[in-house]
């Protein structure tokens, strides 16, 4: 679901536009501050805040930077090391002092970590923390783990580290529902696009090692490679002939924030759900149009009822301001579970994290100490997202529903965050870049 664009919060809105699930539109409106309010609802109150217990992490300390040893084997490359190793890693306390007990989010962590096994031990980390080996032994153990014992688990094969600062900024996202139809139909014509045949993803680091973990999205012109259509073509038809419709919208409005969210459902006119994800973006920077808007003094608040009612009021300018934000996300239909991350596999409703895999290895568990109850506890990191940048900003998913969208519309959470590394990660990192050993 790629929290792509996911709206990061001020109270926030946002999401992604992008791969993984995701997100929170609160990326959109993610500079701009604003709470995500389900069109046609009156605003809620504050969400609902359940009593979950706060993990006790050490206070966050330098980190320190890397001092590769030399190896007489080894090819000296012009590249630095990867960004979660310039940002510096230090070891934490041991899991026990710091895992909550008898939380429920730890056994979804499980299932969660158990879902990503697969394709974690495949995948190549961005980060430079980790290599599919490392995976292994927790990933076989994970396979016949009784989710009853989950917090065990982590215990056995986890330990936990810090990456950079250690000071987390933490938003949400949710899988919204907007009303919709399969075919073309007078109110309903705002056309969901497939991705375009002619748009393509070119891997940078294929050209040079500086550009390792750098993506650009294009099309070929001749015997150029060009940036792809703007929002503003796309929505004038510029893909007539090129990209098909996967299905339609009744409200423009109701779209442009579902592409910030990366996924969700079209409610058909027959009452079924059709459910969607994100399947590409054209490669346009994303542009937060809820500060654009109260900069401009369109709106005063910023919260994302502010603005959905200007854009339905103002139908004559709504079109050029959401054609601002250049972004343009691209779909198709998920059969099954889902939404899907950036890992490919399923979202887990409160256990999946967005991260930034330039400093989080996709798939590692997270430990998140915040100063809002409901995301305290252990996540995993499954999903990726265009404003989610950073070695401690996450995103965290909420799932589908009103109480989803009340809790991560309003998510603004700072704090600490450890990652989790299989055991054994960090002394070899430490003995390779010089950093102090592991603590006993």
């Amino acid at each position: 679901m790629m929290a792509f664009h996911r709206l990061q919060t001020f109270p926030i809105l946002r999401r992604k536009l992008a791969p993984g699930l995701v997100g929170g539109m609160l990326g959109a409106l993610a500079l701009s501050g604003c709470t995500v309010v389900p069109q046609g609802r009156p605003a809620p109150g504050p969400a609902p805040k359940p009593a979950v217990p706060r993990p006790t992490l050490p206070a966050p300390t330098p980190a320190p930077k890397p001092t590769p040893t030399p190896s007489p084997t080894a090819t000296p490359t012009p590249a630095g090391p990867a960004p979660a190793i310039a940002a510096g890693v230090v070891p934490a306390p041991a899991l026990g002092t710091l895992l909550p007990q008898d939380s429920n989010r730890t056994t979804l962590a499980l299932r969660a970590f158990k879902a990503s096994c697969g394709v974690l031990q495949r995948r190549t980390d961005g980060s430079g923390l980790t290599t599919g080996a490392d995976w292994q032994p927790a990933c076989a153990a994970a396979a016949g783990w009784s989710e009853g014992d989950a917090r065990n688990f982590f215990l056995r094969y986890f330990e936990a580290v810090q990456v950079g600062d250690g000071k987390a900024y933490v938003t949400g996202y949710f899988e919204p529902e907007i009303a919709g139809c399969r075919t073309k139909q007078p109110g309903c014509e705002t056309p969901l696009y497939k991705r375009p045949a002619d748009l393509i993803e070119v891997d940078l680091g294929l050209f040079s090692d500086s550009l390792k973990g750098r993506r650009i999205r294009g099309k070929v012109n001749g015997t150029s490679f060009i940036p792809y259509d703007e929002r503003g073509l796309i929505a004038t038809g510029s893909l007539a002939g090129r990209a098909a419709e996967l299905a339609y919208a009744n409200d423009p409005v109701a779209l442009f924030f579902l592409e910030i969210q990366g996924s969700g459902r079209l409610k058909l006119p027959d009452g079924s759900v059709m459910r969607v994800g994100y399947d590409g973006q054209n490669g346009r920077d994303y542009t937060g149009i809820g500060k654009l808007m109260r900069d401009r003094g369109l709106i005063q608040i910023g919260s994302m009822q502010d603005i959905v009612g200007w854009l339905h009021a103002n139908p004559g300018q709504a079109d050029a301001i959401m054609n601002e934000n250049k972004s343009y996300v691209f779909f198709r239909e998920i059969a099954g579970a889902g939404p899907l991350g950036a890992l490919g596999v399923a979202v887990t409703p409160e256990a999946t994290v967005a991260a930034d895999p330039t400093f989080v290895p996709l798939g590692a568990p997270v430990l998140l100490s915040l100063d809002r109850a409901e995301p305290n506890g252990l996540w995993v990191a499954q999903d990726t997202g265009g404003a989610i940048k950073g070695s401690n900003r996450f995103d965290s998913f909420w799932g589908p529903g009103d109480r989803a969208s009340l809790i991560a519309g309003g998510m603004s959470a700072r704090g600490s965050a450890l990652i989790l590394l299989p055991v054994g990660t960090y002394a070899r990192l430490a003995s390779r870049y010089g950093w102090p050993p592991p603590q006993p």
